[in-house]
């Protein structure tokens, strides 16, 4: 039994939550608050009922958290090693493990390395680290991750890169970091992975690491990979995209892909994350409860993302500042939430709820699913314990916004708002 069995994740992004800049950043910023600001709310956490600490970028970076310039400091937008020190021991100390977010496919553009690649030439270690046409015709040309110009590869070829994130990566689970998220996974050659993830597992064999995956062979590429899991984007996908069109047909698809999947292994489920449009904001506030019903009742490794558990809206926008709304800062201690506990405090009675049911039902996290009654509007499916007598059964209701789960004694869920 490993400790990813009994694994429910809170995700945070960092740099949005403890509110600093990520535009027009200074050149030597002074933190507006530091990672130890995340205690007060690790108690949050466990009243919730997770266990995991799943945050978002925190080494240094010029903008974002996904532009890294040094994989070995942490940002000083959000403090110090000591900051980080702290958190960590206050995390295990609670028994919360807790996850980092690697940006391993490519770098910022003001990077050491990479301006020592141009100064130094095609021939110099620091090149082999990148991708560059040295050939250009305006001069070097660097390979960048999907047009963003200060996004720079790095070059997945080179035995010199897979040291160097093998390095990173073994360097914060030996400062008491529990895992990994792979940033962009999805853009790095399967291949690659391989022998990094056998130095990261010498070291560290408890550590649980996840790809970000949006398309694909999802089982071969976890097995491809040696990676633990991968972010299950069909289901998310298939969530939304059922209550909004009155398709249960398309869930049902997609509880089956699901069920295939984990049988090779754990997904990693959502209904939000610091890149997508926010659940309630997408599907309206009753139809959250019944996406917050289908995270929290499948088997695979659940993740809430920070404010989702309180009902949060916020809007994904492709343009510059179009992630702020979904990445909001919040306030110092949990008692300071708006009216004493957020806008929707019926949604976080939704989620202990259904997190309660889950620690009474932990076989919940490697249950089968069989699809059962099923319409545009109904669907009913059972998650059922693979080695004993278990069993929960889930009823959605699109048209009257109900979720009603049984399992043995009866829960049953509206909307409360």
């Amino acid at each position: 039994m490993t400790w990813t069995e009994h694994a429910i994740c809170w995700h945070v992004y960092p740099l949005g939550f403890l509110g600093a800049p990520v535009r027009d950043v200074p050149a030597d910023p002074t933190p507006h608050r530091r990672l130890r600001d995340l205690v007060p709310w690790l108690d949050y956490v466990i009243e919730l009922g997770a266990n995991v600490l799943l945050l978002g970028p925190i080494f240094a970076s010029t903008s974002h958290g996904y532009d890294t310039t040094d994989h070995r400091r942490i940002d000083p937008r959000l403090g110090d090693d000591e900051d980080f020190d702290i958190l960590v021991r206050e995390c295990h100390d609670r028994g919360i493990r807790l996850v980092l977010d690697g940006v391993f496919n490519h770098v910022g553009s003001a990077h050491p390395a990479y301006r020592a690649a141009l100064e130094q030439g095609p021939d110099s270690d620091a090149a082999r680290l990148f991708r560059i046409d040295f050939d250009a015709p305006d001069g070097p040309a660097p390979h960048v991750f999907e047009g963003h110009g200060d996004l720079v590869s790095l070059n997945h070829d080179s035995p010199q890169t897979a040291e160097f994130v093998a390095d990173a990566m073994t360097y914060w689970l030996d400062r008491g970091a529990d895992g990994w998220r792979l940033d962009a996974a999805y853009a790095v050659p399967p291949q690659f992975w391989a022998p990094v993830m056998a130095r990261v597992r010498e070291r560290h064999p408890e550590a649980f690491v996840f790809g970000e995956v949006i398309h694909g062979d999802y089982v071969d590429l976890v097995r491809q990979c040696g990676w633990d899991s991968l972010t299950q984007y069909e289901l998310w996908k298939a969530i939304w995209s059922s209550l909004n069109d009155a398709n249960f047909f398309e869930l049902a698809h997609a509880l089956k892909r699901h069920g295939e999947f984990c049988a090779h292994f754990e997904p990693t489920t959502f209904i939000g994350n610091h890149d997508v449009t926010r659940i309630v904001s997408r599907v309206g506030p009753q139809a959250a409860v019944l996406a917050t019903t289908v995270l929290l009742t499948l088997p695979g490794i659940p993740c809430v993302y920070y404010g989702d558990e309180r009902g949060l809206t916020g809007i994904k926008e492709e343009r510059i500042g179009g992630d702020d709304e979904i990445r909001p800062e919040y306030p110092a201690t949990p008692a300071d939430l708006p009216d004493g506990g957020g806008t929707a405090p019926w949604m976080l009675h939704v989620h202990r709820h259904l997190i309660g049911l889950r620690r009474r039902q932990p076989w919940l996290h490697r249950g089968r699913i069989e699809v059962g009654e099923l319409s545009n509007e109904q669907i009913a499916y059972t998650v059922s314990d693979p080695d004993g007598p278990g069993r929960v059964l889930v009823e959605l209701d699109a048209a009257t916004g109900s979720a009603r789960v049984s399992s043995g004694d009866e829960v049953h869920f509206s909307h409360g708002g």
